[in-house]
């Protein structure tokens, strides 16, 4: 059912029932969209800094980074040992 067969089924009902008949489907869209836009607007200026979304997003991204670094195994850089320093030769003339 479309948002035009409900409408006339409404208006149908409200009718039979002798109430009034409902608005329009759009009729309200731009108010709606205002209201909308006001709340998020509102909610942006209550809600605490680390409590809006990209924080969060940042947060569990980092939360979950730091996780797998944890669990990854460890590479073990093996020791360098020093080159030993050139002496004399041997069967070398001074």
């Amino acid at each position: 059912m479309n948002a035009g067969q409900q409408h006339l089924l409404d208006t149908y009902r409200a009718a039979r029932r002798g109430e009034a008949a409902p608005p329009d489907p759009g009729t309200h869209i731009a108010r709606t969209t205002r209201e909308i836009h006001r709340w998020h607007r509102f909610q942006a200026i209550v809600t605490a800094p680390g409590d809006r979304l990209p924080a969060r997003i940042r947060h569990a991204l980092r939360a979950t980074a730091t996780s797998l670094l944890r669990t990854l195994p460890r590479r073990v850089v093996p020791e360098t040992t020093p080159a030993p320093a050139p002496g004399p030769r041997s069967g070398a003339m001074p």
